[in-house]
């Protein structure tokens, strides 16, 4: 009779806390550096979230090795709703094709709870490149075979990846220049210390704006309606070139699911206001707040997409 009533009380006191969540300071760790897309997103989500849920919603940026060690820091987190994570395709759809060695399982791990964002990447360079177009910009990488470099978020980032994939649809040799985020490669490419990068467009736009970064295509199927004259690199004759930066919130496995629930709710209401909207459209983004299951079939849908890139460059697991 003890322990039932002791089981009864511990329900009940569960029942409590998960009514009263939040009742302290949300995380949300961001896997890139300050001043990126990602790192842009989450501090809009988070003052919003601040407001909704009436608790400080603080953003700690946790750069490296390609996105685990942010990542790996929520997926051993306490799974109360306290510690989320504002991830993007590296560490969730790309990572475990192209690295040996992982300390967590993005799909076993971690519980998506929706997409924030999706942007296309734009390939920029340096204007002293004399060069406006891609095909322009493949006939230089020709003539001077290893002479360019291009600058990623690390390996296995979709600028990575983007540019890999561009050495083998073009057949030219750009040397890749690793950094912890693409907002640390942007301005190497302004610094003319490497040739180009695919960057995500909110981080790019404004050096587009003023002239320090040449915008060559966008790696998006479509063309973006924040550059429409730049075309796409499929449409530049490398058919079948799409990649799309995404970046969406998780929480530790285990969170419970009305804690889930909610913080969906509530980031879906936090993305749809106008401010929010106008911020990232106005950059190139896209918003479509996937709900969790719909997230989940997403994100195994981008895992085979990134097995079968990887697997047609012949980039190898190290």
């Amino acid at each position: 009779m003890i322990k039932l009533l002791w089981l009864l009380f511990a329900v009940l006191s569960l029942g409590s806390a998960r009514a009263a969540y939040p009742d302290k300071p949300i995380k949300i760790v961001v896997t890139l550096a300050a001043g990126g897309t990602a790192d842009i997103l989450a501090r809009l989500v988070s003052s919003k979230l601040s407001q909704s849920l009436g608790q400080p919603v603080v953003v700690e940026n946790r750069p490296g090795a390609s996105g685990m060690i942010g990542a790996e820091s929520v997926a051993k987190a306490a799974p109360d709703g306290y510690t989320l994570l504002l991830g993007y395709n590296a560490e969730i759809a790309i990572n475990q094709s192209l690295l040996a060695r992982m300390r967590y399982d993005p799909i076993r791990d971690l519980e998506p709870i929706t997409i924030v964002g999706a942007t296309p990447m734009v390939l920029v360079v340096d204007p002293a490149l004399r060069v406006k177009t891609l095909p322009e910009l493949i006939a230089l990488a020709r003539k001077n075979p290893g002479a360019l470099s291009y600058g990623s978020a690390g390996v296995g980032s979709t600028p990575h990846l983007g540019s890999e994939l561009l050495n083998h649809m073009a057949s030219i040799n750009v040397l890749h220049v690793p950094y912890k985020s693409a907002s640390q490669a942007v301005p190497e490419v302004i610094g003319k210390r490497i040739s180009m990068v695919f960057s995500g467009m909110p981080l790019a736009m404004p050096h587009i704006r003023d002239g320090r970064l040449q915008a060559i295509a966008v790696s998006t199927r479509s063309r973006s309606a924040a550059l429409p004259d730049t075309p796409t690199v499929a449409e530049m004759g490398y058919a079948g070139f799409d990649i799309t930066n995404w970046f969406g919130m998780f929480a530790p496995a285990g969170t419970p699911r009305p804690i889930i629930d909610k913080l969906y709710a509530e980031i879906r209401l936090a993305v749809s206001t106008d401010e929010v909207k106008q911020r990232i459209s106005g950059e190139g983004g896209m918003i479509n707040p996937l709900a969790p299951a719909e997230f989940k079939d997403f994100i195994q849908a981008e895992v085979a997409k990134y097995q079968s890139i990887i697997a047609s460059i012949g980039l190898q697991k190290n």
